[in-house]
């Protein structure tokens, strides 16, 4: 009786829906950038490792200039940057494209954590650098239940959201939109077509770099205000989830990203709960309850879900006779 309490204490608090909005920012935009880049047919589960060199290097700049938006602006070209190298090699060479990827999680993961000392000079975690401010709206915090929710939350939430109604316009409602679509069907119609298949799948492979990079700079320097080495957590994996389970749709993607968003946030207010009686050395375990839902709703969707037809599939133009 005491956990069907405490889930019912928690649904009634206006304070689970704000942490869910916070967890599933994240993951909106990196499933986001899931999709612009395997709607184009290139598979990047490299998000992980983007999200954490932008989560490193928002910090870093807003560290050395004061200025958080300015961090989360040099976190935004540099991930871009850093996902230039998996598009590179996956286009323009062919490459196996989870090699790839993966090679980019590693290098993130072993650059974040040897700069840590020559710039910060201890690892683990920077002090507190410094974050961007949350925007309160006073005429929406004075309202009951609604007000406590979405008073006052970062900016970046409202990004998210904005990014998923952008993100499916120019999908679904642009001509960018359908050569895209178009190319991550059939890149040898597109390319019949006069299509640049290469040139638009450095699109898409590019722009999920700048979401994953805004997912990185959320992690940081718009809501802890500090770097904590591996801070990720696995966060990159479920929203490739999120994306499978949107069906490669930005819509779709954002009711996933919420659904793991409120597993993150039941995970955080069991924790603190004080109605039931769980040893503080068991209550860790709730940690696992995002990444048991996202393997039950993954499992759930198993079949139900189209990719792209040629995602993951490396086009190389003919030659001319």
């Amino acid at each position: 009786m005491n956990w069907l309490e405490a889930i019912l204490a928690i649904l009634v608090n206006p304070i689970f829906y704000q942490l869910t909005l916070l967890a599933a920012t994240p993951l909106i935009f990196a499933s986001l950038g899931g999709v612009f880049s395997e709607i184009t047919g290139v598979v990047n589960i490299a998000l992980e490792g983007i999200m954490l060199m932008a989560a490193f290097n928002s910090v870093v700049f807003t560290y050395l200039t004061g200025n958080a938006w300015f961090g989360v602006l040099m976190a935004v070209i540099i991930g871009v940057g850093f996902t230039w190298f998996h598009a590179w090699a996956s286009i323009r060479w062919a490459a196996n494209q989870i090699v790839s990827a993966a090679a980019l999680i590693i290098i993130a993961q072993g650059v974040t954590g040897f700069l840590m000392i020559p710039i910060f000079g201890h690892p683990g975690q920077t002090d507190f650098i410094g974050r961007v401010s949350p925007v309160r709206l006073e005429f929406i915090r004075e309202v009951p239940f609604v007000g406590r929710i979405f008073g006052s939350l970062s900016p970046f939430v409202y990004m998210a959201f904005i990014a998923v109604a952008v993100t499916w316009i120019l999908l679904y409602r642009t001509p960018l939109g359908l050569r895209m679509r178009a190319v991550g069907e059939n890149p040898e119609a597109a390319d019949t077509l006069g299509i640049s298949v290469r040139k638009i799948r450095y699109f898409g492979v590019l722009m999920s770099g700048a979401m994953a990079s805004l997912a990185g700079a959320f992690l940081s320097t718009g809501e802890l205000g500090r770097f904590i080495e591996m801070m990720t957590h696995g966060r990159g994996f479920i929203a490739l989830a999120a994306m499978i389970i949107g069906n490669w749709n930005p819509v779709g993607a954002l009711g996933a990203s919420l659904l793991f968003g409120a597993s993150e946030a039941m995970n955080l207010q069991l924790q603190s709960s004080t109605i039931i009686t769980v040893s503080a050395n068991v209550k860790p375990l709730f940690n696992v309850i995002p990444f048991i839902v996202t393997l039950v709703v993954v499992g759930g969707f198993v079949g139900k879900t189209r990719p792209p037809a040629a995602s993951g599939v490396p086009y190389e133009k003919e030659s001319k006779n």
